[in-house]
C-alpha cells in the first residue's frame, strides 16, 4: 500500500474499497517519498483506514511497517532517525526502514523484518477456530458464513 498512489483530491471516494484490498490481511507496509515530503502527510490516514479495518485474532492491529522509499535521492520530508523511531513508536508501526526500490536498498531487510512480525504473531494464535487465517472484522465474518455454501 502506497501512500502516494492515491492523488489527494477525491481520495474519498476509495475509502470504502480498501477493505477488499485489505482481505486477509497479516500485515502491510506503507510506503512513502522521502523525496517529497508532503507524501509523508497521508501515511497516519492510512495507517489508521489500515488499523480500523483490519485486526489479529485478538483485535490487535495487524503488523505495519512504514517505508521511507526513495533513499537514493534527496530527503525533502526532514525526518531524522530519532523522529522516524518515535513517530512510529507514537502510531504503532512494527518498525521503519528507509528503502530505494530502484536500487533495491534495504526491500530485502524490510520484508524480512514484516515477515518474522507476521510469523510473531501467527505463533501465538495456534489454536484459531478460522483455520489461520485472520479476518477483518466481525461484520465481514457474518457476511463469510452466510454466504457459505455446501
Amino acid at each position: 500500500m502506497q501512500s502516494e498512489c492515491l492523488p489527494p483530491s477525491g481520495q474519498e471516494r476509495f475509502g470504502n474499497m480498501t477493505r477488499v484490498y485489505y482481505k486477509e490481511a497479516v500485515g502491510a507496509f506503507v510506503v512513502f517519498d522521502i523525496s517529497r515530503g508532503s507524501t509523508f502527510e497521508a501515511v497516519l490516514k492510512w495507517k489508521n483506514d489500515l488499523d480500523s479495518k483490519v485486526h489479529l485474532p485478538n483485535g490487535n492491529p495487524i503488523p505495519a511497517v512504514l517505508l521511507a522509499n526513495k533513499c537514493d535521492q534527496k530527503k525533502d520530508s526532514g525526518q531524522n532517525t530519532p523522529q522516524m523511531d518515535q513517530f512510529c513508536k507514537e502510531h504503532g508501526f512494527t518498525g521503519w526502514f528507509e528503502t530505494s526500490a530502484k536500487d533495491n536498498i534495504n526491500i530485502d531487510e524490510a520484508s524480512r523484518f514484516l515477515v518474522e512480525s507476521i510469523l510473531a504473531n501467527h505463533e501465538s494464535f495456534p489454536n484459531e477456530e478460522n483455520d489461520g487465517r485472520i479476518k477483518l472484522d466481525e461484520e465481514t465474518v457474518k457476511k463469510e458464513n452466510k454466504s457459505q455454501c455446501c
